[in-house]
């Protein structure tokens, strides 16, 4: 999940000039088509795209439209009747689940397998359409929650000008007064990890599902199979959870450095990795500045919006033998992805986990190595046209 970021100056946002008349509040019939990027399904209503929430692929459901003019290239719906229902569709155990109610969820109307099928789709479209890549996913389970339900060990309310507790509408500020959220977890989050307590701030980043540190913990290590004697090197580092146990793998004949952002996270790394170097900045400045010379390993655990190309290429100037990128984003780990393929790096094994049941939100833990360069390859590579990737590739690669 995304991690706190360092304070920013928020710009006011533009107004967004009128592009013809509201179609907000219209309804229609249409069929829905297949799941998209963000917790919604896509359908067409006179060749317009249709962004569908509390639908399933396959229905005919009556919209209602929450978001669009008559200019606009999309607009976005909510199913308010089901005509014609998936076999997938589910009961909404949470009461405040559905339109115009709490906008927190987007699956609850979706059996538990099929949301983890739905979120294995949108990660392999995303590596095809971004990366060019055909990869089989499989979303896997994480013991810790109860059917989907409480999870979540960190947990914020609004609160309504009576006291109740409240949570927000879907991309809005309005209010819905809540009884309880069934997300959250009967308890809050514990920080120990395989018998290892992390010392973490009050307000500091965490994984909120009870599962999801020893299963990227476990994930991490199984990709990158560190040796004793390796140098790792942990961007976005945070408390410095997979710096601990890396340092465990490549023993004191090894080396492990942490790159953070939030100061106090990377003062606590300190405390967390005995022996670590822990340095506090922005990654990409850090990387190009700090931190010279090769290292075997890296981990890359970015906040939502990914690594990006400074990031990415810092790290293969280092020429690891082995990448593991923890992914919050699917679209953006693909188009990360597709950067470290213009610099020969493949991705070599992907692990999506259900830590965010009931939402559209899923985890990845993507190995990626160099490629080896046949001479059958460079030949043919060789013979590309000018200004072609792959050319530029073969040549920095002989």
């Amino acid at each position: 999940m995304s991690r706190p970021q360092p304070h920013r100056r928020t710009r006011r946002p533009r107004e967004r000039k009128a592009r013809g008349a509201s179609r907000v509040g219209e309804r229609f019939e249409v069929e829905v088509g297949p799941v998209g990027h963000g917790g919604f399904c896509v359908a067409r209503h006179e060749g317009r795209a249709v962004f569908v929430r509390h639908a399933l692929p396959g229905e005919r459901v009556e919209v209602e439209v929450t978001e669009g003019t008559d200019g606009d290239r999309f607009w976005r719906a909510d199913a308010v009747e089901i005509l014609s229902a998936s076999p997938h569709r589910v009961p909404a155990p949470c009461p405040f689940a559905g339109p115009d109610a709490c906008g927190g969820c987007d699956f609850q109307h979706v059996s538990l397998p099929h949301q983890r099928d739905l979120k294995a789709t949108v990660v392999a479209e995303q590596l095809r359409r971004l990366a060019g890549l055909d990869v089989d996913v499989v979303v896997e389970a994480v013991p810790g929650d109860a059917d989907g339900l409480h999870w979540r060990t960190r947990q914020r309310y609004a609160h309504l000008p009576d006291g109740r507790r409240a949570m927000r509408k879907h991309r809005s500020h309005e209010l819905v007064a809540v009884d309880e959220c069934l997300l959250e977890a009967p308890s809050p989050a514990t920080h120990v990890v395989h018998g290892v307590e992390f010392a973490v701030a009050d307000d500091g980043f965490w994984q909120v599902h009870p599962g999801a540190p020893e299963a990227l913990v476990d994930a991490v290590l199984e990709a990158l199979d560190p040796q004793p004697g390796e140098s790792a090197l942990d961007l976005y580092a945070g408390v410095g959870l997979f710096s601990h146990f890396l340092s465990a793998a490549v023993d004191p004949t090894g080396s492990v450095a942490m790159v953070e952002g939030d100061r106090e996270a990377s003062r606590l790394s300190e405390a967390n990795v005995p022996g670590a170097v822990a340095v506090a900045g922005d990654v990409a400045t850090v990387l190009a500045c700090e931190l010279p010379g090769h290292q075997d390993l890296v981990v890359l655990d970015p906040p939502r919006e990914g690594a990006k190309r400074a990031v990415v290429e810092q790290v293969v100037a280092r020429s690891p033998r082995a990448v593991a990128y923890v992914a919050c984003d699917p679209a953006a780990l693909a188009r990360d992805v597709a950067i470290f393929a213009e610099h020969g790096y493949r991705l070599d094994s992907l692990r999506a986990f259900d830590l965010f049941p009931m939402t559209h939100h899923v985890e990845c833990v993507a190995l990626l190595t160099k490629a080896a360069l046949t001479c059958g390859d460079a030949i043919g590579l060789l013979g590309a046209e000018p200004g072609n990737p792959a050319l530029r590739l073969t040549l920095g690669s002989l």
